[in-house]
């Protein structure tokens, strides 16, 4: 019987997640069929008890589920625990269990960003979805002593705070009202700029404004896509990833889940490049119907946007 992996999303047309672990599935010889779910928070419940049943193998999700899905499993991994977000199930029996593999995916992009540079301990974290979630942990976890979050809504960045209270209890984790002043008085500060937002991926607007970008910074932009951050990023002189090393290695933490093979990663590797070569972008952080907002003019310097708050800008389709 061909089993089933999904991924489940809301939208999901557009995912890079499906050729990278199609091809994987294909060259190690597995049954396996990968399929794009697209539903909407009210019909999350039916499709997480659907993956209940034998032909699946398990599944992603991706947004805006990352952090719904949680009370839906019947257990949760330590690092799936710890961020309050799924990003993939695998079964037990009829068990599902909730991981979260963009926390290793995130810190193997981190490290070739940094290079052969000494880990800076300081970084400034844009977005306060369930891809920021993974971004700050596994800057805790990697030994980071101070992480500034900004999110245009405070309240969010607040809540994430709050939820790593305890882990973050031997450093200092702050959430800052978003302020162009107070941003860039954040990154005179940091070697470590992350955009854990979806500004950027459908339209040329940047998060943060290129003049208060400097050359001593290393970006990280979640954003698999050629953004404006990264590009104005690249002209002040700064070291700048998207964000393809993230959705390659936590897709392939997926696969070895499902299959308990290691992951074929020049396969996934060549066929995510082929996917983004030919147009394909991401579903990851694109609207979802609920447009945020724009904050007044005295709370907020960024333009205006219909993205959603990256509840993962790219942190993996599935992730």
């Amino acid at each position: 019987m061909t089993k089933r992996v999904v991924l489940i999303g809301h939208p999901v047309a557009h995912s890079l997640s499906g050729a990278m672990q199609q091809a994987a599935f294909d060259s190690a010889g597995i049954d396996a069929k990968y399929e794009l779910w697209d539903r909407s928070p009210m019909a999350l419940a039916d499709a997480i008890t659907e993956l209940r049943g034998d032909d699946f193998l398990g599944a992603n999700i991706t947004i805006p589920h990352k952090e719904r899905v949680v009370p839906m499993v019947d257990r949760l991994t330590d690092d799936a625990h710890i961020t309050g977000a799924v990003n993939t199930l695998t079964r037990e029996g009829k068990r599902l269990i909730g991981h979260n593999t963009d926390v290793p995916g995130f810190k193997v992009a981190l490290d070739k960003l940094v290079g052969k540079q000494k880990m800076p301990r300081h970084a400034v974290v844009l977005g306060a979805g369930g891809g920021a979630r993974a971004v700050v942990y596994g800057l805790i976890t990697e030994g980071f002593q101070r992480i500034i979050v900004f999110n245009r809504h405070l309240h969010r960045a607040e809540g994430l705070v709050k939820h790593f209270g305890r882990s973050a209890s031997h450093m200092e984790l702050r959430a800052m009202p978003w302020h162009e002043s107070i941003i860039e008085a954040e990154l005179s500060k940091t070697k470590i700029l992350i955009n854990a937002t979806s500004i950027g991926l459908t339209t040329d607007e940047s998060p943060i404004p290129a003049e208060i970008l400097n050359g001593d910074l290393m970006v990280l932009d979640l954003i698999y896509a050629q953004t404006r951050l990264q590009r104005d990023a690249k002209a002040a002189g700064a070291a700048v990833s998207d964000g393809e090393a993230m959705l390659l290695h936590q897709g392939a933490a997926s696969f070895t889940l499902w299959t308990g093979q290691a992951a074929p990663l020049d396969v996934m590797g060549e066929a995510l490049a082929t996917a983004r070569a030919g147009g394909l972008r991401s579903a990851e952080g694109e609207p979802t119907g609920e447009p945020v907002p724009a904050e007044p003019a005295a709370e907020s310097s960024a333009p205006a946007t219909d993205a959603v708050e990256a509840d993962d800008a790219a942190s993996g389709d599935a992730g």
